[in-house]
């Protein structure tokens, strides 16, 4: 199931699932909002995303009200999450799915999201989007490559390639505007060459493993799998995406996977491409599937919006990748 595409004018919604819009500064909210009108949609705030606890969030209640409200309100076309965090699958047992279902509209975020994102999928069928948060669009610098995504998988109803941004950035941006570093992209990492063609679904890994065994994980027979890891262990990092790769290679049905992409590494993991690569040609499962890594997704910046239940085609060979997102 797809909602309608975002279109001029348009009233998207933010609300904050997982940790609160109130630990953005004004600043950065105020220059989202600006961004996003910019490409002419209208921004509106749920009544409790600036609710706060001592855990930088709010209630479970407070927070289901905000997604239930957003979904059932027919003047709001989009929701957009303020935020990660790591709390949002609290909320997954609570969620009125058929609410959801019946009112099917655009839904977007990362990191922590992942567990609504595929949780919403699997409950409903309803296409969702990985891609970027509320605050990302405070950006001021390097935001170009993920507007231009954003708006190609959520404005837009045509197929479209996903070609490598020239740089990337993993700094402080939201507390130094100024003084940004920016690396050359050297582009995808072609480790295990094929074509293929799946249905999207994935995120952030460690969050997606905490679906596993239950109603909320996916139906991934015949998918691409979409993985990355955020720095929380810094150059312990690669070890903690072993692991946890390796508990996604364990579930019965991944022998049904029939590719993977996974996302950029951040700069503080210190994951070298001779790493990575020596990880997943050491897996006997992965040998037979296309994996390609370094693709613009995950906790460094800029990154593309990919569709949770969407439609993928991969060609990949030691020389070229091409990735076409072509149901969205």
């Amino acid at each position: 199931m797809q909602s309608e595409k975002l279109k001029q004018g348009d009233k998207v919604c933010v609300i904050a699932p997982s940790r609160s819009l109130g630990i953005i500064s004004q600043q950065t909210i105020s220059l989202a909002s600006a961004k996003l009108n910019e490409i002419g949609l209208e921004v509106c705030v749920a009544k409790n995303a600036y609710q706060m606890d001592e855990f930088h969030s709010s209630s479970v209640q407070s927070r289901l009200e905000d997604l239930h409200t957003a979904f059932a309100d027919k003047t709001i076309k989009g929701i957009l999450t303020a935020i990660g965090g790591h709390n949002s699958n609290q909320l997954l047992n609570k969620i009125d799915y058929a609410l959801i279902k019946a009112n099917p509209k655009i839904f977007c975020g990362f990191s922590d999201i992942t567990a609504l994102s595929n949780a919403i999928f699997a409950q409903t069928g309803l296409i969702t989007y990985s891609g970027p948060h509320f605050s990302t669009f405070g950006m001021e610098k390097g935001i170009e490559y993920t507007v231009d995504y954003f708006k190609k998988c959520l404005m837009e109803e045509a197929a479209f390639p996903v070609s490598p941004s020239k740089h990337w950035s993993d700094d402080e941006w939201y507390i130094d505007q100024d003084n940004r570093t920016f690396y050359e992209n050297s582009g995808c990492l072609v480790i295990k060459p094929g074509a293929v063609k799946g249905r999207v679904f994935g995120g952030n890994l460690c969050t997606l493993n905490l679906l596993q065994g239950s109603v909320y994980f996916p139906d991934i027979e015949n998918s691409v799998l979409f993985i990355e890891e955020d720095n929380l262990l810094n150059n312990n990092t690669l070890i903690e995406f072993d692991r946890n790769l390796q508990s996604m290679i364990d579930l019965k049905l991944f022998k049904k996977i029939k590719g993977i992409l996974i996302g950029r590494f951040q700069k503080d993991s210190e994951i070298t491409n001779t790493q990575i690569t020596k990880l997943i040609c050491s897996k006997p499962e992965l040998q037979s599937i296309v994996v390609v890594a370094n693709v613009d997704f995950g906790h460094t910046t800029p990154q593309i919006t990919f569709p949770i239940g969407g439609e993928i085609e991969i060609t990949a060979d030691e020389h070229h990748c091409k990735i076409i997102i072509t149901r969205h």
